[in-house]
């Protein structure tokens, strides 16, 4: 079984006969010991700091279908290096470009993606409202909200929608938390601990959306909700709305009321709360194990994990373009 690997040192990557050999420096910039990961057991790589790695690696990395997805020290993440997309389909782009150009259709489109990231929000709080968290006003107000997504017909619209949707699904989490403080949402930087883990697990939920999108013939660039930009893969931005609940929010939910996550694993500077090396490895652990949960599939009739039901969302938007199946949002049922 292939898996993820997270590259948290600066270091260098090179190969070694059918092996990946990283070698972490330290911040003396002394070697350390390195590590050896077998090729048929990489599916895609996570980088943390700086990576010295030459053309001839990515040749090898790309001939073997293994992306590397980049982050700076501030969890920013900067791009990816992607394999050829042996998947590519004139058909699709045509049928995508179509459906985004197309008023009608990208609206319900987008729609679709605001009730259905909706959806799970409101699953979420349902979830921690039944042990007592008392956050029945707060559902109320956001299916509310949600009933508007219908009537609206322009996209900057349904945009304010979900935004209004996630100021409500925001104020929950004081009540959810048993420790830190929400407070107001702050991005770039993120300017408290729960803010901070919401920014790291956002990136790394989209750059999961964006491989997944690389498995099917979708192009990442051709999106519905958020709006196609210079330099960015914003179909990975739609993917994520859906999992962000049920991914991202679950761990931060479990691994700061379980202790897991505490003070110690922040570093905070002048306006800027940032996850200390430590506390990423500790996201990430708890990350992977819920991507690697399964769930027995309703229609599949059989269990898939977490990390499956991404590509199998973006299957469905590919058969919606396509005119070949109505796309219907994945909703959590349990």
């Amino acid at each position: 079984m292939k898996k993820t690997y997270y590259l948290f040192n600066p270091g260098r990557l090179s190969r070694k006969d059918n092996t990946l050999k990283f070698t972490p420096v330290n911040e003396d910039g002394i070697d350390q010991p390195p590590k050896y990961l077998p090729v048929e057991g990489v599916d895609e790589l996570y980088t943390f700091g700086a990576l010295d790695a030459n053309s001839a690696l990515y040749n090898f990395l790309g001939k073997n279908d293994i992306p590397v997805h980049f982050f700076d020290y501030y969890e920013n993440y900067t791009g990816s290096f992607m394999p050829k997309d042996f998947l590519l389909s004139g058909k699709m782009i045509i049928a995508q470009v179509s459906a985004h150009q197309n008023k009608k259709a990208r609206m319900e489109i987008a729609g679709k993606l605001v009730d259905g990231a909706g959806f799970n929000m409101v699953k979420n709080l349902r979830y921690y409202d039944t042990r007592g968290k008392d956050l029945q006003p707060i559902i109320g107000s956001i299916e509310n909200i949600m009933k508007k997504i219908p009537g609206a017909t322009r996209i900057d619209e349904l945009m304010g929608i979900e935004g209004n949707i996630r100021i409500h699904y925001y104020d929950a989490f004081n009540l959810i938390l048993d420790t830190f403080e929400m407070g107001t949402r702050s991005k770039q930087p993120p300017k408290n601990e729960i803010n901070a883990l919401i920014s790291f697990g956002n990136m790394v939920c989209y750059s999961q959306s964006l491989r997944a999108i690389h498995q099917t013939q979708l192009n990442p660039t051709i999106s519905f909700l958020h709006t196609p930009g210079e330099r960015r893969y914003s179909l990975a931005l739609d993917i994520a709305e859906i999992f962000k609940p049920i991914l991202v929010d679950r761990v931060i939910f479990k691994t700061v009321n379980k202790k897991v996550i505490q003070e110690r694993h922040f570093e905070k500077q002048l306006n800027k709360c940032l996850l200390s090396p430590s506390g990423k490895k500790i996201f990430i652990q708890a990350f992977e194990e819920r991507l690697n949960e399964t769930i027995r599939h309703r229609t599949l009739k059989k269990h898939v994990s977490y990390k499956h039901l991404i590509k199998l969302e973006c299957y469905k938007l590919a058969k919606h373009v396509l005119k070949l199946e109505e796309y219907k949002p994945f909703k959590m049922w349990w």
